[in-house]
């Protein structure tokens, strides 16, 4: 997912804003998302009034935390191209009555509502994660998974990652101009043939260099994680915005079994 973003990459941009998501701490941001992830996707099918309630809620987050929307929308959008090509195979699950049908293949009331519910729950998923990567630096969401009592190794897979995606993304267009320069990339059969060498050497440039900026991390105290400084510790206002994170959920879903 991440090599989609290759050439317009770069996660933090809105980390340095003074908003009330801002102040919170990265860990209470974080437990916000989870909360609004796990809720969206432990919903069930077809309670669209429940995906309305967290829709305006994860519009209000986007808005109350001043991110950049068209960068936002960028993301999700490349993301849930991704997304969506996995998810169009539930568009042809049998139940309901049959809306359309060529031979073998038809399409259902059953499975439009399973491909509609599982869209709306990748984009409110999507979008909401998006909106913490680029409102809080790595380094202070790798502290908050530690905060979290996340598994060690799973940090430094995490911060190792973050750290190696700019390596990658520097060869890669290192390596892209200069068969632009060659006249190498003219015609889809040159570009297909390119391709398929440029990731050949991509990763042995990148495993050698990799190895090389880790010893150099390693010789100047690198300890798992990046360091960060003035990481708030969180107090009353993180445990209000939990709660109301919470009422907000819970809401939700009183919407749905109300109506």
């Amino acid at each position: 997912m991440l090599l989609l973003h290759i050439g317009a990459f770069r996660f933090d941009i809105d980390s340095q804003r003074a908003t009330l998501w801002h102040s919170l701490a990265p860990r209470t941001r974080v437990l916000c998302m989870l909360l609004v992830v796990f809720a969206t996707a432990l919903t069930a099918n077809g309670r669209w009034l429940t995906w309305m309630v967290y829709g305006l809620g994860v519009i209000a987050i986007a808005l109350a935390s001043r991110v950049t929307l068209s960068v936002l929308l960028k993301r999700v959008a490349v993301e849930f191209i991704f997304v969506g090509v996995v998810l169009l195979g539930t568009l042809f699950r049998d139940g309901g009555q049959v809306v359309w049908q060529w031979g073998w293949l038809q399409i259902t009331t059953g499975g439009l509502t399973v491909l509609g519910s599982v869209m709306l729950k990748g984009l409110l998923a999507l979008a909401m994660l998006n909106v913490l990567v680029l409102t809080t630096s790595i380094p202070a969401l790798l502290h908050a998974m530690v905060a979290l009592r996340s598994p060690p190794l799973l940090v430094a897979i995490s911060a190792a990652m973050y750290r190696y995606i700019g390596v990658l993304i520097d060869e890669f267009t290192a390596m892209r101009q200069a068969a632009l320069s060659r006249n190498l990339m003219n015609g889809r059969h040159w570009q297909r043939l390119m391709a398929g060498h440029m990731i050949g050497a991509l990763f042995i440039r990148t495993y050698e260099r990799g190895d090389r900026i880790h010893q150099a991390m390693l010789a100047r105290g690198y300890t798992g994680i990046p360091p960060v400084m003035d990481i708030p510790l969180g107090g009353k206002l993180d445990v209000v915005v939990l709660t109301v994170t919470l009422i907000w959920l819970l809401g939700g879903q009183a919407v749905y079994w109300l109506s």
